[in-house]
């Protein structure tokens, strides 16, 4: 069975046949406008499987009234499989299980992962896509909004995946040689799905603020359905609305400036302590900061350092003459850059801190402010 990442071209102008899961969400709802623009006749299935954040159903609903009034028919259904995948544990379905903050690539991410999510519902799609191609006569491409930024945590999005699902569908089905899965956005990223439903809307001259306002991304919205901005699925939106210049049009809890200043100090937090980056010196919260009290991990809230071993270096980073007596701060020799210096590591959750210096006034642990949350005596 065929995975594609190219359009499917028109054969002498016959109907070229898709169906698709639409969650409701960014990247299916542009995935959606992407097939219309092309071409395609669609038929879109959204799930109910018993997820938090099913307002993501009303939002896909109202894009496929959107898209009547405008002249694009599309075929909507909903089917609800929430007494199935209800027993499933994970953060989107069990109440006592908190949605996790934070970058969407940070492992706490995991905790939102549905086990075998994405294959129930390509089984589904492919046995309707089957059905449709009997039916009409005519080839299926079973379209997916899957790519590349949820490949670290979402294995079920990765393209071994769908290659290997569909040839166990293929082995498990006559006629598996009409179907085949399209999967555009599976080397891109949110900024790059934005991109290309900008050009979308444009072709099919449909508002794309009106299309992406009627949409949910977050995975923890209040009860009037605006979105968190703090969910990790909303922080990788916000990054990419920001990167291609626009004001994401979805209602937030707070302002735009807010969400999205949250967001980009989610990124540099993954940044620093994840990737072992340095935030700019003299820019970082703390760097001037010499308030009473403790200076605790930012990712795992272990308490590293006391305010009373903080002085001014003039670095440009906080600067500790020692951590804390129970911190056990783990000590690597750093040869990156072309220098020899020790590494200062989060023993507990082995998140990168900064480095430690020894001179002449004696000890400096020199750390990343976003690497640290302070809490007052």
């Amino acid at each position: 069975m065929a995975v594609k990442s190219t359009d499917t071209q028109m054969d002498g102008g016959a109907i070229i046949r898709a169906i698709m899961a639409l969650s409701g969400g960014m990247d299916s709802t542009a995935l959606l406008c992407r097939l219309l623009a092309d071409g395609y006749t669609v038929s879109c299935i959204s799930y109910d499987y018993g997820q938090k954040h099913v307002i993501e159903i009303e939002r896909a609903q109202a894009n496929i009234d959107y898209l009547a009034e405008n002249n694009l028919a599309v075929e909507h259904r909903i089917v609800d499989l929430s007494g199935v995948m209800g027993i499933f544990n994970s953060a989107l379905t069990k109440k006592d299980i908190e949605i996790p903050e934070g970058h969407y690539e940070e492992e706490q991410m995991k905790a939102t992962v549905v086990p075998n999510r994405n294959a129930i519902f390509s089984s589904i799609l492919y046995g309707y896509g089957l059905s449709i191609a009997t039916q009409e006569d005519t080839d299926v491409s079973i379209a997916l909004g899957v790519h590349s930024g949820d490949h670290a945590i979402y294995p079920d999005c990765r393209p071994e995946f769908y290659q290997s699902l569909g040839e166990s569908f293929a082995i498990g089905n006559w006629d598996s040689e009409r179907i085949s899965f399209h999967l555009p956005y599976i080397d891109g990223d949110k900024e790059t799905i934005l991109k290309d439903a900008l050009e979308s809307c444009n072709k099919l001259n449909i508002d794309f603020d009106t299309i992406f306002r009627n949409t949910n991304t977050s995975y923890n919205p209040d009860e009037e359905g605006r979105s968190s901005g703090t969910s990790g699925a909303d922080v990788e939106r916000i990054l990419a609305f920001h990167a291609i210049g626009r004001e994401d049009p979805v209602e937030y809890v707070t302002s735009w400036n807010e969400v999205l200043q949250g967001a980009l100090k989610a990124q540099l937090r993954f940044h620093v302590m994840k990737q072992n980056g340095t935030e700019r010196p003299f820019t970082g919260e703390y760097d001037k900061h010499f308030e009473s009290g403790i200076y605790n991990c930012a990712d795992c809230g272990v308490s590293l350092f006391d305010s009373n071993s903080k002085f001014d270096s003039g670095c440009g980073w906080p600067a500790f003459s020692e951590e804390i007596e129970d911190a056990n701060i783990e000590k690597l020799i750093d040869t990156s850059h072309g220098m020899k210096r020790i590494e200062v590591r989060c023993s507990n959750c082995d998140s990168h801190l900064g480095h430690l210096f020894h001179e002449a006034r004696g000890p400096r642990y020199c750390i990343n402010s976003i690497c640290l949350n302070f809490r007052g005596d």
